[in-house]
């Protein structure tokens, strides 16, 4: 990744405000839970998605110079979260939303802002060098797997739970978002 010269604030040759692109997912997730009050039903044991979530962050260094076990951790959080469903209120209306598609579609918009970024000049590719292109598909994948690591570190402050408005048929089964299974 090249960025554009001529910054003050820099850690080697990485800009900080490149830092500040994903402490704001992190940053965004906290703020879109707090204001649409999420919840979710059939959230897997927090100690199962803290380890996929290490897991994914080890991958992020590893690849580079052993093998890519992405395509792996995607299914991983496939089996894990498949069955989840969040639960966000919008005025005076519960959305239902599989968590999968969530998670999938703030990976689409991050790639879009990602492709502004580089098509504004803010930073650039190596297979950019030569003029702009679409950054490479793949980052859809990276994308995807970031908001995993930031969803489980929210978890984390803000337990999984189901929301009031959401009737619970079955308060024992799985589709209790049970802060005492973490």
């Amino acid at each position: 990744m090249e960025y554009a010269a001529g910054g003050f604030l820099h850690i080697g040759a990485v800009p900080l405000f490149s830092g500040f692109m994903y402490g704001a997912v992190g940053s965004y997730m906290v703020r879109v839970h707090r204001l649409f009050d999420l919840g979710f039903t059939r959230y897997p044991r927090r100690l199962l998605t803290v380890v996929l979530a290490a897991a994914i962050y080890a991958n992020f260094f590893t690849h580079h110079f052993w093998i890519d076990l992405r395509w792996l951790l995607i299914a991983a959080v496939v089996v894990l979260w498949f069955p989840t469903m969040m639960y966000a209120r919008s005025w005076r209306v519960t959305l239902r939303l599989p968590l999968l598609a969530v998670f999938a579609g703030v990976a689409v918009f991050i790639y879009a802002a990602e492709n502004i970024g580089t098509w504004a000049g803010a930073w650039s590719y190596p297979n950019q060098a030569g003029g702009w292109e679409l950054v490479s598909p793949s980052k859809l994948t990276s994308w995807f797997l970031l908001m995993i690591i930031s969803v489980v570190l929210v978890t984390l402050v803000y337990p999984p739970r189901v929301p009031a408005s959401v009737v619970v048929e079955r308060p024992s089964s799985r589709q209790v978002a049970d802060p005492e299974r973490a």
